[in-house]
């Protein structure tokens, strides 16, 4: 084994996401030399993933609005990251990212993004400023936790290397897109050491269902729904939860039919609710809005009006335009009797029944809810039971909806740690 000499001012950031990235830069700006090591073999993995639709960097609200969309672990508002806010909010990244040469704008939902809607240049840009300012990179290092004296242990090309340093930033990610780097195996690590973690469990995820109609044995969609509307998107519709524990939920907007149930924007919005509903209760009862725009009286009268010789198919299509997914979907919840009931499909189409059974697994979620349990750490984001070791991102236990609240709190989580480090390195020379 071969170790580096420990320096009275080197810090290890593990962990090449934005979190750890940001920490690297902080530490430099404090003059504080800095390895990064990362197990791929190039970082931001996850970053040039969520740009490949169009980078979501933050969100245009501000202040009390902005920290409110955040969480720990119990559901409840999460004041630390309302700190890590205080360092670096939308504003404070928007002009962080014109600081690299990025220009932003805000989307009609309020969400920014940059002006060529791509991640590759934000991240070259930055990666080109921090090895310029002297971050040195290690890719293929994949951390195997500490020796005896308390030196880090990593894996590479077939070998173990230890590297002495005075501080290290943990920005290792949560479980969602292991074969990003995001695997969680940092959590064995911790755990031996005494810290508190809260289990790791998906966030903006997906939901398999069951139907209350058809049998035990084959509770999801039809074999013919799934065939014909799997990877389509139902809009505009409007979800309603109202939970047996007092969760409620209700906004409008679209997800999409998969072949086990659903996803997509407006169910990853309910998701951690969802979610909670499940792990208490087994399941979540959901309620679709197919007709959002209109009202509970004038679905009811438009349903009952004479349809003559018309199928009720071709009555719905022309009176209220339902057709394609939307009527498939009342076929799915509807037995051929009540769907000729006019009350109850009228009471259908305006309060659909979904039961959900169970969240999507956490590789597939994009974003993990759990982790180090906040008060676990100090202002700086150090841990007490470890003295010299920060930890950032998502690996911490809170989490937040999808439409920039991720990146922008990963983000501030990482200044915190660098700038955390860089003080108790100061402190403890």
């Amino acid at each position: 084994m071969s170790s580096l000499s420990e320096l009275p001012h080197h810090v290890v950031v593990i962990g090449g996401g934005p979190a750890g990235l940001m920490a690297a830069e902080r530490l430099r700006a404090a003059g504080i030399e800095v390895d990064l090591y990362d197990a791929m073999a190039s970082v931001g993995r996850k970053f040039l993933l969520a740009g490949k639709g169009g980078l979501n960097l933050t969100h245009s609200e501000v202040g009390e609005a902005f920290a409110s969309r955040f969480s720990s672990g119990n559901g409840e508002a999460c004041p630390e990251v309302k700190q890590w806010l205080d360092r670096l909010d939308g504003p404070g990244l928007r002009a962080w990212a014109l600081g690299l040469g990025v220009e932003t704008f805000v989307g009609s939902s309020g969400r920014v993004f940059p002006v060529d809607m791509k991640s590759a240049p934000l991240l070259r840009a930055w990666l080109s400023r921090l090895r310029a300012s002297g971050v040195r990179f290690h890719m293929r290092h994949h951390w195997l936790g500490w020796n005896e004296a308390r030196e880090l242990r990593f894996g590479h090309a077939g070998q173990e290397h230890s590297v002495a340093a005075k501080a290290v930033v943990l920005a290792l990610g949560g479980a969602s897109w292991p074969q990003l780097g995001s695997n969680a195996g940092w959590v064995p690590l911790l755990a031996a050491r005494g810290v508190d973690i809260a289990g790791l469990r998906p966030a903006n995820c997906g939901f398999d269902l069951g139907l209350a109609r058809q049998d035990a044995a084959n509770p999801g969609w039809s074999p013919f729904f799934v065939e014909k509307f799997a990877g389509l998107p139902v809009k505009p519709v409007a979800l309603q939860f109202e939970g047996q524990s007092g969760r409620s939920f209700t906004r409008q907007g679209e997800f999409v039919i998969t072949a086990g149930g659903l996803e997509g924007s407006l169910i990853y919005a309910a998701s951690s609710l969802l979610r909670e509903e499940i792990a208490e209760f087994g399941e979540a009862l959901i309620h679709l809005d197919l007709l959002p725009d209109r009202s509970v009286d004038f679905v009811a009268a438009e349903v009952a009006r004479p349809r003559g010789t018309r199928s009720m198919s071709t009555h719905l299509k022309s009176r209220l335009g339902i057709d394609g997914l939307k009527a498939a979907l009342l076929h799915e919840v509807l037995s051929k009797q009540d769907y000729t009931d006019v009350s109850t499909l009228a009471a259908t189409l305006k309060r659909l029944p979904l039961r959900l059974r169970s969240a999507r697994p956490v590789a597939e979620a994009i974003s993990t809810a759990g982790g180090v349990r906040l008060p676990e750490l100090d202002d700086g984001l150090m841990l007490t039971q470890l003295p010299g070791v920060f930890c950032a991102g998502e690996m911490l236990d809170w989490e937040a909806p999808t439409g920039g609240y991720l990146l922008t709190a990963c983000m501030a989580s990482g200044m915190v740690a660098g700038e955390g480090a860089a003080a108790w390195l100061n402190a403890n020379p």
